[in-house]
């Protein structure tokens, strides 16, 4: 049985109270939780500097017993994308050419990115995660989320409703193209991409667009989510004939099946909200108590991938008729002559990992949880991480394949909406092109990495996360030197044709 309640019961975890009550034990060989306000003025609590005890992980599955179950953990992106790291610091891959020497250079230009912003305050960058999404343009939106809901609402079901909120954001947040914005209803100003999806999503979900409730809007329930049309949808977005987005059949799609998935009640309650995997996880029997709640990130990744897995395209890469998700075979990846089937594929579940960046947060900020084992995690593998190495020159796409990607550009600059300028590249997802650029992006964030604290003098607990590399350098660079490149469009060095369910 696990250490905290479900919904509804009397014993229940507050915020507050865990940062009390840590004090009061601090005698007891741990030390006060030293709290801090953040940027966006929510209670803050640093894993970094409290004691957390050792908690024993599960192994990863064994591939060759349960190669669907090793494929779809968390622990194979990383493992599976090695072989092609090694691959390329020998210039040995498929599609790209590899100038190891630009390497350093890419990591300069990622410590100016995060010098310029932080300097010399490192341990003031958060997290990556879609909270700072919703913060565009200076304005503490989940703030004054938060405050805006009666006081009598306790920090477990503002939790609840911050899930509920951030897993459809990420679930639209694939990838908006070159022209779309969102004017705020709100601020009245206008965004793009990732921060457009984000404040168009918050103002839907405040209107209640995703609840079925009329005196909770603010929540996401599955009835909610049945009855979103495609045309209530185009409207929330404000798509017009003038303002296109990429994937809108997609997203609708990814909802509409999160609609069944959350009738999963041991996930996600009889009011079947995404929310609700929160009391799922605190009452795990793998959640320890301690001076704060310890939940090991493969509970969190397990919830994720089972309870969601429903969601994503029957189409996608299958072994033993298990659906794993955002998961493609690669030509590149060595194998062991007979090569096995999983063998040949390579995962990346940029969704899942972005979901669980982005929900850590607020299970973080208003309730100190704290997720052993977060290190699993990599780096996400998108155009703007995967952009950045080759807009810095540290991959080279072959001529051969940039002459085919230049022809599908071509074909897709006539459909109406599509870019037309600034001509770049352009592959569907499962291209094993794309496949092999995403794989290398996971391995170089992880180097990327280490070289970064390096020029930064950074060493022990002052070290950078790969999750604050992501937000303050890799992915701000990525974006940065886009724009520079290709101003005109904005767009990453190579195009991914994307339905709405990868990017």
């Amino acid at each position: 049985m696990g250490l905290f309640s479900r919904k509804g019961s009397k014993a229940s975890i507050d915020g507050d109270s865990i940062a009390s009550n840590s004090k009061r034990n601090s005698n007891a060989g741990v030390r006060p939780l030293p709290s801090s306000k953040a940027t966006n003025g929510s209670t803050f609590i640093s894993p970094s500097i409290l004691s957390i005890p050792d908690v024993v992980l599960p192994k990863a599955p064994d591939p060759a017993v349960d190669p669907a179950a090793y494929l779809r953990s968390i622990y194979a992106v990383r493992d599976r994308s090695k072989p092609l790291l090694n691959l390329a610091k020998r210039n040995r891959l498929t599609h790209f050419e590899v100038d190891m020497p630009k390497f350093h250079d890419t990591a300069a230009y990622v410590v100016s990115i995060i010098k310029r912003d932080y300097a010399p305050d490192y341990a003031s960058i958060p997290p990556h995660g879609r909270w700072q999404h919703f913060e565009v343009g200076g304005r503490p939106r989940v703030d004054q989320l938060l405050a805006s809901w009666p006081s009598a609402i306790d920090n477990q079901e503002r939790t609840r409703r911050l899930i509920d909120l951030f897993l459809v954001s990420v679930l639209l947040d694939a990838g908006a193209g070159a022209t779309w914005s969102y004017k705020s209803k709100e601020s009245g100003k206008s965004y793009r991409r990732s921060e457009g999806l984000a404040v168009a999503s918050l103002e839907m979900f405040k209107e209640g667009a995703f609840s079925s409730d009329a005196t909770q809007p603010c929540q996401v329930d599955a009835t909610g989510l049945r009855g979103l049309t495609l045309e209530q949808l185009s409207k929330g977005l404000q798509i017009t004939d003038s303002n296109t987005i990429t994937g809108l059949d997609g997203r609708l799609g990814l909802l509409t099946r999160l609609a069944e998935a959350l009738s999963n009640q041991e996930l996600f309650g009889a009011d079947a909200r995404p929310g609700n995997m929160l009391d799922h996880l605190l009452s795990h029997p793998s959640t320890q108590a301690s001076s704060v709640p310890i939940i090991p990130l493969p509970t969190l990744w397990t919830v994720l991938m089972d309870g969601l897995a429903s969601i994503w395209p029957a189409t996608r890469t299958q072994i033993d008729g298990v659906s794993l998700g955002d998961a493609w075979p690669c030509s590149t990846l060595p194998s062991s002559p007979p090569a096995q089937p999983w063998e040949t594929i390579v995962p990346f579940h940029k969704l899942t990992q972005w979901l669980c960046y982005s929900l850590m947060v607020p299970m973080s900020k208003l309730l100190h949880i704290h997720f052993a084992g977060s290190e699993l995690m990599t780096g996400l593998p998108e155009y703007r991480n995967g952009g950045l190495l080759i807009d810095t020159g540290l991959l080279t796409l072959k001529d051969e394949d940039a002459k085919r990607g230049l022809e599908a550009y071509k074909k897709n600059s006539l459909v109406k909406g599509q870019p037309c300028m600034e001509v770049v590249p352009l592959f569907t997802a499962d291209d094993d092109v794309i496949v092999e650029w995403r794989a290398v992006t996971v391995g170089f964030l992880d180097e990327l990495l280490a070289e970064v604290n390096g020029l930064l003098g950074l060493m022990g607990r002052d070290q950078l996360s790969l999750a604050q590399m992501l937000e303050a350098g890799t992915w701000k660079g990525g974006r940065e030197i886009a724009e520079v490149s290709r101003p005109n469009t904005k767009e990453p060095p190579i195009m991914i044709l994307s339905d709405g369910t990868v990017f």
